[in-house]
């Protein structure tokens, strides 16, 4: 586990969860699969891009960038397992029907994140 990605992981997580605190009612709302969907699509990519660059500027080997990922992506695998859970107390602003979408938009973006991990070939600037 790489400790400075960890924590880099574990501050997106904050900011993540304190932005979806004061404003997630307007970004996952019930029965509209139209912004459902476009929040998945913009996440995925905007992920693999992050963990991309995170990786590079803690001079990983890219060797090692799934390693990195996983630091970055572990946090919120643990921690939002509890927020899916406990969905309503977590976020009161959001319908609780909305626990199912969440955690499923949480694997997606660790998934970008590996995936942005183990794709090779892009530049590395």
């Amino acid at each position: 586990m790489n400790i400075r990605l960890l924590g880099a992981g574990l501050a997106i997580w904050l900011g993540a969860t304190v932005a979806l605190r004061l404003g997630g009612q307007f970004v996952l709302r019930p029965h509209h699969p139209a912004g459902t969907a476009a929040l998945f699509a913009v996440s995925f990519p905007l992920m693999a891009w992050l963990v991309r660059r995170l990786c590079i500027q803690a001079r990983l080997p890219q060797g090692q960038w799934l390693a990195g990922a996983a630091s970055i992506a572990f946090p919120s695998l643990v921690l939002d397992a509890f927020s899916s859970a406990l969905f309503p107390f977590a976020y009161p602003n959001m319908a609780p029907e909305l626990a199912g979408v969440f955690g499923g938009w949480i694997l997606w973006c660790c998934a970008g994140a590996f995936a942005g991990a183990a794709i090779s070939g892009a530049r590395r600037s």
